[in-house]
């Protein structure tokens, strides 16, 4: 425990929330083009801060699309190495008008930092770059090894790091990751996430007719494609919400007593959660599971969207001749993508109406993930929170996914600690996202012990 680099932080918090607004002020929105000279500005930015801090060899690698940005700190023999993640790139502001202040201008308001970006991730990722600052301040050096690897493309799917990833296995060594982009369940509870579903997202396609055809002429004769697709997705998810594809639940590890006895401990009400988080007449699902077993700990199969046929103004009596669904299964650990993959192709081919042809296009996959909370380096980083935030630290999981701790996982073989301080209703991706002003501060205090009490 270093009441030191506290007090230090406490010191510099004014400065700390200044370079943390400039940051904030570089559109690095890395979706859109016309942003493309911003994203390379906040990576400048970002590895300027970097060695600012202290870190060595610090590069801003070109890629394929945005940049990447190492850097390390080696000088700690016989200690371990953390690998610290974050992603410098936000999402589009818009709609701009449901903003109550401009979104790359950072505004504070009831203890928030009112900004696009401020939770996802740039607060966050920042807090790691201050810690350091922190500990050598305080210190004059670093209690362990440190590398850090920021991206510019998470906001658009990561590409260009998981190659980096998988093409600098020696660079990147580390004992473990420190991921801080995720949430605390609850204001003032310290928050550790140590499960991750994983997800297979595909595409569906049906054909029916060559053309679309006249429904007049040919309806009661010709297959409709988008009624063939309905017809076929109605058969993969009963009303219950079990999945019925043969296979697809062989394989799950379902949680510990322990770790489900943790969940009935959290702040939960499920009919708040209806309420004020989903807003329908109902929660649906597997009813023998509660919310958070069946949102964290069970596979899901969900369709996100179906195109086809006609939807304009007036009316157009086709039969379609072709149909699109984008669909997911959400994975929870220990299953197979390739075999819940294999398994709902086998089943697509049987179920495919009659007159039907159909095509499964897989867009990306990815496992799901568990650290075992008895990991010494978990272990660690809940007393460091439950140190700075003054109450014992619980472990969740989420039922998203975070690609690149897979990558660590599978790339790398280390696992990964989610120590996220966002809040549930920071609106990341929407109008008016925040970050609290005091997580902040906090959070760079307690990234500070981490460091601190793993090195020792």
């Amino acid at each position: 425990m270093s009441s030191a680099t506290d007090t230090f932080v406490s010191e510099n918090q004014e400065r700390f929330l200044e370079e943390l607004k400039e940051l904030l002020r570089i559109p690095s929105v890395s979706t859109l083009p016309d942003h493309s000279d911003d994203v390379k500005r906040a990576a400048e930015f970002v590895a300027a801060k970097l060695r600012d801090a202290g870190m060595e060899n610090v590069e801003v690698i070109a890629t394929d699309r945005h940049p990447l940005i190492y850097a390390d700190w080696l000088h700690a023999p016989g200690k371990p190495t953390v690998l610290c993640y974050g992603h410098y790139d936000v999402q589009p502001a818009d709609p701009l008008e449901l903003w109550n202040s401009p979104p790359f201008e950072p505004t504070v308001r009831d203890g928030n930092l009112y900004a696009r970006g401020s939770a996802d991730d740039k607060g966050q990722m920042y807090m790691h770059i201050k810690a350091v600052e922190a500990l050598r301040a305080v210190n004059g050096t670093l209690p362990l090894n440190l590398k850090f690897l920021i991206e510019g493309e998470e906001e658009v799917g990561g590409a260009s790091i998981a190659k980096y990833v998988a093409e600098n296995h020696e660079k990147l060594k580390a004992d473990v990751a420190l991921v801080s982009d995720t949430n605390m369940y609850a204001p003032g509870l310290p928050t550790l996430n140590v499960g991750l579903r994983g997800m297979i997202y595909m595409e569906v396609e049906a054909t029916g007719p060559m053309r679309d055809l006249h429904s007049g002429m040919y309806g009661g004769a010709a297959p409709n494609a988008v009624f063939g697709l309905v017809e076929l997705l109605a058969k993969v998810k009963n009303a219950r919400g079990e999945i019925k594809v043969p296979g697809v639940y062989d394989d799950i590890v379902p949680p510990s007593e322990e770790e489900k006895a943790s969940w009935a401990s959290l702040p939960f009400k499920e009919k708040e959660f209806l309420k004020n988080e989903v807003g329908s007449t109902k929660l649906t699902g597997e009813s023998k599971y509660s919310v958070l077993e069946r949102t964290w700990a069970r596979p899901t199969f969900e369709v996100h969207g179906i195109a086809g046929g006609f939807t304009g103004a007036g009316s157009k009596t086709v039969i379609p001749a072709k149909a699109t669904a984008k669909v997911s299964f959400r994975l929870v650990p220990n299953q197979d993508p390739d075999k819940v993959m294999a398994a709902f192709e086998k089943f697509v081919a049987k179920n495919t109406p009659r007159g039907i042809k159909t095509e499964v296009r897989v867009l990306g996959k990815s496992p799901g993930l568990l650290v075992k909370t008895d990991h010494p380096a978990i272990q660690i980083a809940a007393r460091a929170f439950s140190d700075v935030f003054g109450k014992p630290t619980v472990f969740t999981r989420s039922g998203g996914s975070i690609p690149i701790v897979g990558d660590f996982a599978e790339q790398l073989g280390i696992p990964t600690i989610l120590m996220g301080f966002g809040l549930p209703d920071d609106g990341l991706h929407s109008p008016n996202e925040k970050y609290n002003i005091e997580n902040y501060y906090k959070g760079i205090m307690t990234i500070a012990h981490f460091f601190e009490q793993y090195g020792a």
